[in-house]
């Protein structure tokens, strides 16, 4: 029996192996050229499903919103205009379209089961990932939100603000409070040392 071949056979559309700009594939999206917007979808894909997972925790619903955010940008079409990074752009949506997802699934979730008729947890070691997402619970949503788009999704701090719809001051202080709140917390200061 031979092996299936990988997911992304260098023949097929959208493989990754198209080294045209974001900003090309647009343009032949635009002229009607369905194989470009495959490859924006397989480019952009993992990183619109971890955004919609960081904002709705669960892998179902981040599925629905990865879904939704394509369907957002493929309706701009014929006609988009990309004037900035599309992750610049598409970070918008996905956090609408999370946000409304995870509000929708709250309300179909059933009565809250009693705290008192559950089991104690057995308490478990923590690890430093898990200390360090502790750790940044503390943080407000808003500098949080700046943190991540600075250090995970690697966005300049004019594409977070642009993505953002806020000053660049504003993100600027917002990663200040933010970084001087973690050198102050004992579990990440030797993660956000100055």
């Amino acid at each position: 029996m031979a092996a299936e071949p990988p997911v992304d056979m260098p023949n097929e559309p959208g493989s990754g192996l198209d080294l045209r700009r974001d900003e090309e594939l647009v343009a032949a999206a635009n002229r009607g050229d369905a194989e470009a917007f495959t490859v924006l979808y397989h480019r952009h894909r993992d990183w619109v499903a971890r955004l919609a997972l960081r904002f709705t925790g669960q892998p179902d619903l981040a599925l629905d919103v990865l879904q939704e955010t394509f369907l957002y940008l493929l309706r701009k079409f014929p006609g988009f205009t990309l004037t900035a990074r599309l992750q610049t752009f598409l970070y918008p949506a996905v956090k609408n379209l999370a946000i409304a997802a995870r509000r929708k699934a709250d309300r179909f979730r059933s009565d809250p089961v009693e705290l008192n008729d559950l089991p104690a947890p057995t308490p478990q070691p923590t690890t430093r990932l898990e200390e360090l997402a502790q750790a940044l619970a503390i943080l407000s949503d808003e500098h949080r939100e700046v943190l991540w788009l600075r250090f995970v999704d690697d966005l300049s701090l004019a594409e977070i603000a642009e993505a953002l719809k806020v000053p660049l001051g504003t993100v600027k202080s917002r990663l200040h409070h933010a970084l001087a709140r973690l050198r102050q917390d004992e579990r990440t200061r030797g993660y956000f040392a100055p």
